[in-house]
């Protein structure tokens, strides 16, 4: 989501969380949310500790009740160009700049931020299950990741995308084993860069 003029009102605290860091194909989604104390939202937690249906449920709820939101995807190309680590923290800094409101301070799940941000920050390990706010830009990356690697999975058919999204599950590393890497696979991660350059192993 994104609005013009930026506006800013005093007191704003956004949460920033990622999701995709780990996967060894497709983009790193990273989203900023800036909840309204007005309108509540019940069930907000780590999104990892919900299930895909409840995602599902909370993501819209999360667009409709927040006072903004936005969410970044970070291709594959420039995940090698800067590094996992690199791309997501170029994607926190976008999803901040990208917020139609303009926070006072992003609450950023994890122990590392971005060098350069629109605004004053703090990490928080843990962050996405202790702060409602990264509780719910979790679960707004989550969902946009996954819509993400389910339409990839007919784009590039045989590796599983649909079911694994991209992790290295077994049957994820095996279709890697009998087809080789796509476009749509990290070359800097080792199990991919291993079949690009086996001679390196």
């Amino acid at each position: 989501m994104k609005a013009s003029p930026r506006s800013s009102t005093p007191g704003l605290v956004a949460g920033v969380d990622e999701a995709g860091r780990g996967p060894l194909a497709g983009p790193v989604v990273v989203a900023a949310v800036i909840l309204d104390a007005r309108r509540p939202l019940e069930g907000l937690a780590d999104s990892k500790a919900l299930s895909e249906a409840q995602r599902e449920s909370l993501a819209p709820q999360i667009r409709a009740c927040a006072l903004a939101w936005s969410v970044i995807a970070v291709d594959v190309d420039e995940i090698e160009r800067l590094n996992i680590l690199g791309a997501t923290m170029a994607g926190m800094t976008r999803a901040l700049e990208m917020l139609s409101v303009a926070p006072d301070l992003a609450l950023i799940d994890g122990n590392r931020l971005p060098k350069t941000l629109p605004c004053a920050a703090r990490a928080i390990i843990g962050g996405d299950a202790s702060e409602p706010a990264i509780s719910a830009a979790s679960i707004l990356a989550k969902t946009e990741r996954d819509r993400i690697m389910r339409e990839l999975d007919p784009i590039h058919p045989g590796y599983g995308f649909v079911r694994h999204k991209g992790y290295s599950t077994p049957e994820h590393l095996a279709a890697l084993e009998r087809l080789g890497p796509c476009r749509a696979h990290r070359a800097g991660f080792a199990p991919v860069r291993r079949l690009l350059a086996p001679e390196l192993f």
